[in-house]
């Protein structure tokens, strides 16, 4: 039997407009991006009631986090739309409300080659198993032509017995024919001798 995995369900679902710039602003410019993704998570765990407010249990889409990161880890955007989903396990998933043009052409783009790539995968996979299906035939194909040779091969064995016996009988015949009815005295010719 197959296994049901149990999906966890939403039980919270917010849009936010997170402040990021109060928060970067009080560290040095090269970590102004991490600080940026330090502040959401921190404004996340406090809005959406997070047992401890522990950070670990709060993550960040892909395309969000390259989102803040977009300018360079130097200059962070100073506020950013996002939805913030709480499961029933105690996750909370981070996402962009509304995600760039750009991104969703990557994003379409990046889905129509995995699908071309399970298309291939597929088409590969069809012609394995026609390749194993034509092996297997071929293997019968052989399996039947062994039999039939070696049918042949009695049949001529056989034949060749038989050929045998016959040249076995006329030599004794031939040898009959030039013995006396005496049976101790051999007459030989001489143009069988030759």
């Amino acid at each position: 039997m197959a296994k049901k995995t149990l999906e966890p369900k939403i039980m919270l679902e917010r849009e936010y407009n997170v402040p990021l710039r109060a928060g970067w602003l009080k560290v040095a410019k090269y970590k102004r991006a991490n600080k940026a993704i330090k502040t959401l998570k921190e404004f996340i765990a406090r809005h959406m009631k997070i047992y401890d407010r522990d950070l670990r249990k709060i993550k960040i889409d892909i395309i969000l986090n390259n989102e803040i990161r977009f300018r360079g880890s130097k200059k962070p955007p100073a506020k950013i739309k996002v939805k913030a989903r709480k499961f029933n396990d105690g996750i909370v998933r981070v996402e962009l409300v509304e995600i760039p043009k750009h991104v969703e052409f990557a994003r379409l783009r990046e889905m129509k080659k995995l699908e071309k790539i399970e298309k291939t995968e597929m088409k590969a996979e069809k012609i394995e198993e026609e390749k194993k299906t034509e092996e297997k035939e071929l293997e019968q194909i052989e399996k039947h032509e062994e039999i039939k040779k070696e049918d042949i091969e009695a049949r001529e064995k056989e034949e060749a017995s038989r050929e045998a016996e016959m040249n076995i009988a006329k030599q004794k015949a031939r040898e009959k024919k030039h013995i006396s009815k005496d049976k101790n005295v051999r007459i030989f010719r001489k143009a069988l001798s030759k």
